[in-house]
């Protein structure tokens, strides 16, 4: 089949699909394989590592090989123009190869397209066995059984988070020595250009017990580094231990006493719910690493205004102030679209003012693209693709010479670095920095899995290199 696993020392990009090939329980009689293949954002990466723990325990054991699969599940992103036909195209692939070598493998489609597109997907594409929405893939297990049957609905695009993670098994088989764990999701902020209201619901919090546990269970399998993710993470609010609602910075100073859990991170962040505890917590918990991902979108108020996001410019200059005065050491990463209808040069100028104003560290970048069904898709004076795509490539080219020269300042400096594994080279190894950089340098196996001192001697526009302080 065409489906192809990725490198997984690869930068992880939006478009391009993830693997998830978690390590099976051994307990369990895993007899028949599934192959997930994940489109988009962490909280889907997340989301297909716990539907590889739902079909543990009725005999599914992960696989990077589709070819030997007898589950195949697509869990897509809608965040991205054209998700549904990139979804269709995968489908037409997988028929052709189900019909002429696997007529018994089954075909799933998860995730936000699934959400969004259920009933045309099982109309339009007979291969589909079952089609489930982001807060259904509990019932996975319950859905193979209806397939086989030959009976009942096979269409599950129901909104019911906290059902969905009352029900997922407590056990979780961590691929690494990092791991998403989502305590949010959903959305209630409505910006003109995004769908994850309309396909993953209003904001929903996980109580602080239930997100305790799962962080728990992930320093038993020697998890160190978690990262603590959703639509809109720092709107949490989940019911804490004594009954009262937590904030996310609440919550972080409860995880970082876990046992094992040596670093903690959080994603994405709106600028609305960026309140005063939380970057106390950013300047005062040593575990929470110093970088934080913030997007702004655009620079121009009279363009935030049209995108619904309910803040300025001003207001998130501010906010950078003051979280840079509580941790200096801390990197930003954000979030920019251009060609937003209505967007002139001179408001295209104000967001390029920004990102000199601010600095950042790393950064994601996206021409507007029209999503069917948002309130941008109807808005007047749609912006032409060629001034999209020059204001595009104007943008990236200051906020790679930011990322580049950001990782520059960091050679000559030593910095703790999570080895997650071996180098692309005989006798080196890979990790990430505290701030997110792929890092490579010398050293012996033994050192995987452990947070070690590298001191950094050379640096990419993606990566650092450094020496190991013995």
């Amino acid at each position: 089949m065409t489906i192809s696993p990725r490198d997984k020392n690869a930068p992880r990009d939006i478009d391009a699909p993830a693997i998830i090939a978690a390590k099976p329980d051994v307990t369990k009689p895993n007899t028949k394989k599934v192959f997930i293949k994940t489109y988009g954002c962490q909280m889907n990466v997340y989301d297909s590592e716990r539907m590889a723990d739902v079909l543990a325990p009725i005999g599914y054991a992960p696989t990077e090989e589709p070819d030997h699969a007898d589950l195949v599940i697509l869990n897509t992103c809608h965040i991205r123009e054209k998700a549904a036909e990139k979804v269709y195209s995968e489908l037409g692939r997988i028929r052709q190869y189900k019909e002429k070598n696997k007529p018994d493998m089954k075909v799933a489609v998860a995730g936000c397209v699934a959400q969004a597109e259920g009933a045309e997907i099982m109309s339009r594409a007979p291969v589909v066995d079952m089609v489930l929405g982001p807060q259904t893939y509990h019932k996975l297990p319950e859905m193979i059984a209806k397939v086989h049957r030959g009976t009942g609905d096979l269409l599950e695009t129901e909104f019911d988070t906290l059902e969905k993670f009352d029900q997922l098994p407590e056990l979780r088989q961590p691929k690494g020595f990092s791991s998403f764990l989502t305590i949010q999701e959903g959305c209630d902020k409505f910006c003109t250009f995004c769908v994850v209201p309309y396909t993953r619901g209003a904001e929903v919090s996980r109580p602080v017990a239930q997100v305790v546990a799962e962080a728990r269970q992930l320093a038993k399998h020697g998890v160190r580094e978690i990262t603590l993710i959703g639509q809109n993470v720092n709107a949490y609010n989940g019911v804490g231990e004594d009954g009262n609602q937590w904030t996310l910075g609440q919550l972080i100073r409860h995880v970082a006493l876990i046992g094992g859990i040596d670093r903690i991170r959080f994603t994405t962040s709106h600028p609305r719910d960026m309140d005063d505890d939380l970057i106390e917590t950013l300047g005062s918990e040593p575990k929470l690493m110093p970088y934080l991902h913030l997007p702004i979108q655009a620079g121009s108020n009279k363009i935030l205004s049209a995108m619904n996001r309910d803040h300025t410019y001003d207001h998130y200059k501010n906010l950078i102030a003051k979280i840079r005065a509580a941790r200096p050491d801390i990197a930003l990463s954000g979030d920019f679209i251009v060609g937003f209808p209505g967007e002139t040069e001179t408001d295209f100028q104000q967001t390029m003012k920004c990102v000199e104003e601010i600095g950042y560290g790393s950064s994601f970048s996206f021409k507007y693209s029209v999503r069917p069904g948002t309130p941008g898709a109807g808005l007047p004076r749609q912006v032409p693709e060629d001034i999209k795509q020059d204001r595009l490539v104007r943008l990236q080219a200051l906020l790679y010479k930011q990322q580049h020269d950001f990782n520059l300042s960091l050679v000559g400096k030593t910095l703790d670095v999570l080895v997650e594994g071996r180098g692309r080279k005989n006798g080196q190894l890979f990790g990430r920095s505290p701030y997110l950089q792929g890092t490579h340098f010398d050293g012996p196996e033994s050192l995987i899995g452990q947070i070690v001192k590298v001191k950094m001697t050379d640096a990419g526009r993606n990566s650092l290199i450094g020496d190991w302080v013995e």
